[in-house]
């Protein structure tokens, strides 16, 4: 076996549909039997969802055919940005719900070959040099099984971090109770055709915002007609725990203190009402994503608030970072020290991610001193600059590796519309693209002893950024301009054949 990956949610199903496309036999352990009714993640936020549609996956996770498009307005801490005014938009949205996710990324991995084994625990592991063992209790016997690689997928109580020893530093913040529940609202609280409610006492409040009172938070969404996932924040002190046995009383109760108004709700006829008490939050990162052969990625490797939907745009894009370097070295094609670069390229971003998040908790928590603080930091997003710098910072569209002499290495590789079709359309594979802007046949002469592992396209584009790109799999650019180009190929795809 090429990759067990531990763990079978979106980043661990990603993670197999990367490997399988570059050839990799990767198998899935994943230790629940059944996919769990509740709910989770109710979407993609950021820059992950044009990194699936140049996989071909948009379409299939969105039910369009058309690319994505960027919203014209999000929230950062209940704060407005108005995004619409910005040249360069970054944020993208894919509403759906994590369970729908999963079984169509499920579906694509089991159409590339992946093994899925559901119902196999991973209880324990050891590796040598050259490869990785994994214990596995399955339904009807514990076996080993032996891998190269190992990758943990298996979420913020990780296994596979625990049996590395890899440290979890970082905080626990039990100074609030989150409560959230799946529950029908009825009319006129529910104002029809609209999504919004009508609190009597309170006001009106629309979908998808964050609304912060003195005396808490207060959020929800309708993604199926009459049915809506209410969640709510109370900063206390209660001496309470967590619960997914939570009464629906208590999540109507919670709402009413925070809103200051009451909002009907009764449990939903035929789905899970997923009724939830969580106390605070933890964020923390690994203080290794590697040991040996055995990698993290994900909430095994990071967790965090939820607050702006940030978790499934870190995780897989670690993942989307990894596979294709994974597949390299299990290819024999990697140069030394690629591996090491999954790490020292994703560590960084976690970190930004946990202050981002934990920016946004300070901002959403009660008190005159940080209603005072949210009316400046209004102000300053009043300032176009300051809004591009938040989209980018909650998008990932900040993030930048490796700097090169062209200011283009390193970052996000842009969807050209170029004379052969886009950027997009040329990664669909997963494979590096030498894309040639300039006309010139030098470059494809250099990259000639690479094409078994490159694909090399010649194009033109408006306002084309370089004389030529090498842009990595995972859409980042590997090096651009006109000098150094058989460096940069050694470097990130190793020695030629």
């Amino acid at each position: 076996m090429d990759v067990a990956i531990v763990g079978g949610g979106p980043n661990g199903l990603l993670l197999a549909c990367e490997l399988a496309l570059a050839g990799v036999r990767p198998v899935v352990l994943e230790r629940s039997p059944e996919r769990p009714a509740m709910p989770k993640a109710n979407g993609l936020v950021g820059r992950v969802v044009p990194a699936l549609d140049r996989r071909g996956l948009y379409a299939l996770l969105s039910g369009r055919d058309e690319p994505p498009a960027a919203v014209p307005g999000f929230q950062f801490a209940g704060l407005p940005l108005a995004l619409s005014a910005l040249e360069d938009n970054p944020m993208h949205i894919l509403p759906i719900p994590q369970r729908r996710l999963e079984e169509l990324l499920e579906g694509r991995a089991t159409e590339l070959g992946v093994e899925i084994r559901r119902g196999h625990e991973l209880v324990a592991l050891g590796q040598t040099a050259d490869h990785v063992t994994a214990e596995v209790e399955g339904p009807r016997e514990r076996y080993e099984l032996t891998a190269r690689y190992l990758v943990g997928a298996d979420g913020g109580r990780s296994t596979v971090r625990k049996q590395c020893g890899i440290g979890f530093p970082g905080i626990t913040d039990r100074g609030f109770v989150a409560r959230s529940g799946q529950v029908v609202i009825p009319a006129p609280v529910a104002v029809p055709g609209t999504g919004e409610l009508e609190v009597p006492g309170a006001g009106r409040f629309r979908p998808a915002t964050f609304t912060r009172t003195e005396r808490g938070m207060f959020a929800y969404g309708m993604f199926q007609p009459g049915l809506y996932r209410v969640s709510v924040h109370e900063w206390t002190s209660a001496e309470l725990e967590d619960s997914d046995e939570m009464p629906l009383e208590e999540l109507r109760e919670a709402v009413g203190r925070v809103l200051g108004g009451d909002v009907p709700m009764s449990a939903p006829d035929g789905a899970h009402a997923a009724l939830r008490r969580s106390i605070g939050v933890n964020s923390r990162q690994a203080d290794r994503y590697r040991a040996g052969r055995v990698f993290l990625a994900g909430d095994a490797a990071h967790v965090h608030s939820g607050v702006g939907g940030p978790g499934l745009n870190l995780g897989m894009q670690d993942v989307l970072n990894l596979g294709w370097k994974l597949a390299a070295a299990i290819g024999g094609r990697a140069p030394e020290g690629l591996l090491d670069t999954y790490a020292s390229e994703r560590q960084p971003v976690g970190e930004r991610v946990i202050t981002q998040t934990r920016a946004q908790m300070a901002l959403l928590s009660p008190g005159p001193n940080v209603t005072a603080l949210r009316e400046l930091f209004g102000e300053l997003l009043e300032d176009r600059a300051n809004v591009a710098r938040i989209a980018d910072l909650m998008t990932g569209a900040d993030v930048a590796y490796a700097a090169g002499p062209h200011p283009l290495t390193g970052r996000w590789m842009p969807d050209l519309a170029l004379s052969t079709g886009t950027v997009a359309g040329l990664l669909r594979g997963g494979r590096p693209v030498l894309l040639i802007l300039d006309g010139r046949t030098g470059h494809a002469e250099v990259a000639g002893p690479w094409t078994d592992r490159i694909d090399v396209v010649a194009a033109t584009a408006v306002g084309a950024p370089a004389e030529a790109v090498l842009i990595r799999p995972d859409s980042y650019v590997a090096w651009a301009g006109g000098e150094g180009l058989e460096d940069a190929l050694r470097a990130w795809f190793g020695a030629p054949a």
